[in-house]
């Protein structure tokens, strides 16, 4: 899926690339001086619009094929849930049958509580991923649809405008369906997961019926050992549902699909990552993971490079979330880089900027991989090979007379030490000699590298809840 994905956007940039080649006409004005024509020739657009209209067609199949994997999800879903009745019935079998061990009544109870309440849990747990089926197929509908409008676009009247525009669009398509293959690969894992647990119970209830069929008219210490039995494996049924994995989001926004919609601090656990908490705020479209706020100056931002790399400060206040959990995130897929800026008159700005945190190998290189969202300019360096991050103690910026860490305080992405830094020194006033104002936060596209911001925020999000397809 990832190969054919990865073919669509070549052909794209190649359509583009040979549009740019495209030979143009010349004419001679009166004056003799020559004037290049606005528009390539008929047949050479008529060249791109069929390109871009096979190109249209092969989304549309790779669409197709995705909401082909949909339906094999709810198939399997389909069968989770008759596990689940089954599980019911053995249930319902075991509660009558253990009328005949007697004995001891308070026990008894108790089992046949643990084993309701563990059906009850996963009858839930199973409505919630039919829930989360159905927005990944409501989004995927709306990208057929997308794919279509495009289609329709792709006539032989296109113009040249018009190409580069769709162009920008398949990029944008290709994001999310990237994004929302890994969703789907996600939740084919989690009902793997499940229902092999099922399985398990199922084969252990029903061992354990054998032995009550067989212990009928078994002696009492026979028959209070078998009650010992069925306690455990309602315990240890309920001990694996709890410690299960499966159980345990990767983001804030996975949160949000499975129906989380206060803000708060939660438990995530990214894929090939332990579990850590963070602050997820829930909006309209989604989760999104906190990873930086500055409110009121509590805590201080001038740390070395291991406090930067693991995170300090509190998730209910002031708080840097921590390079390596950042790029544990940021890692799972395509993810957008939200700043919140506020000023003194509490006037507020926002950007995102789509974005790709490397390892600490590479230093935590920051790549902002396209054009920025919103009306305010980024002030970060978009950099090829990236732009590493500097602290006090690891200068890697590309300053070569000092060290921007140091000169402005704080860790940071710098370039040159003069377009922002939004981990600065927190001035609960500002201050008048503009040496001491350069060392707050600032962000030099909005308010200037010499004015201190009153409150930051920095959020990151997967691509496909920036997108209204």
């Amino acid at each position: 899926m990832k190969t054919a994905a990865a073919a669509l956007v070549l052909c794209t940039a190649i359509l583009l690339e040979s549009a740019a080649a495209f030979p143009t006409f010349e004419r001679k004005g009166t004056a003799g001086k020559e004037k290049r024509a606005q528009f390539a020739a008929w047949d050479d657009v008529n060249v791109i619009a069929h390109g871009l209209l096979q190109l249209g067609h092969g989304l549309k199949e790779h669409v197709d094929k995705t909401k082909g994997q949909i339906r094999e999800i709810f198939a399997k879903l389909k069968s989770f849930n008759g596990t689940v009745a089954e599980l019911g019935r053995q249930t319902q079998k075991l509660q009558e049958d253990s009328v005949v061990l007697g004995a001891d009544a308070q026990s008894l109870k108790y089992t046949e509580l643990t084993v309701l309440s563990l059906s009850a849990e996963l009858r839930e747990k199973a409505r919630k991923m039919q829930r989360e089926s159905q927005k990944v197929q409501d989004r995927m509908s709306q990208l057929e649809e997308k794919v279509s409008g495009l289609l329709r676009d792709q006539g032989p009247g296109s113009s040249n405008a018009n190409v580069s525009t769709s162009g920008s669009d398949v990029r944008i398509i290709q994001s999310v369906v990237e994004a929302q293959n890994q969703r789907i690969d996600d939740l084919v894992e989690r009902i793997r997961q499940q229902q092999d647990k099922l399985d398990k119970q199922n084969i252990r209830i029903r061992n354990l019926q054998n032995q009550i069929d067989q212990g009928r008219a078994a002696s009492p210490g026979l028959r209070s050992f078998l009650k010992r039995k069925v306690v455990e494996v309602a315990r240890d049924a309920s001990t694996e549902q709890a410690d299960s994995p499966a159980d345990m989001a990767s983001d804030c926004h996975v949160l949000f699909l499975r129906g989380e919609r206060r803000s708060g601090v939660y438990t995530v656990q990214p894929i090939n990552s332990q579990p850590f908490q963070v602050y997820c705020e829930m909006t309209a479209e989604g989760g999104q993971t906190v990873v930086q706020r500055r409110q009121d100056g509590s805590v201080d931002f001038d740390q070395p490079w291991q406090a930067y790399k693991n995170g300090f400060g509190s998730l209910d206040g002031e708080f840097w979330l921590g390079l390596e959990k950042i790029h544990a995130l940021s890692k799972q897929g395509s993810y957008v880089l939200h700043v919140e800026l506020t000023d003194w008159d509490d006037k507020a700005q926002s950007i995102q900027l789509p974005f790709q945190l490397d390892g600490e190998g590479t230093n935590y290189s920051l790549h902002l991989q396209e054009r920025p969202l919103g009306s305010v300019e980024s002030a970060l360096s978009s950099e090829p090979s990236g732009l590493p991050f500097s602290t006090q103690d690891r200068d890697n910026d590309s300053k070569l007379d000092m060290n921007c860490a140091k000169h402005l305080t704080g860790g940071w992405w710098f370039s040159n030490c003069g377009r922002s830094n939004l981990n600065g020194r927190y001035f609960q006033n500002i201050p008048r000699q503009r040496h001491e104002r350069k060392q707050g936060m600032f962000w030099k596209t909005w308010r200037g590298r010499y004015y201190p911001l009153k409150s930051t925020l920095m959020k990151i999000a997967p691509v496909e809840t920036e997108y209204d397809l």
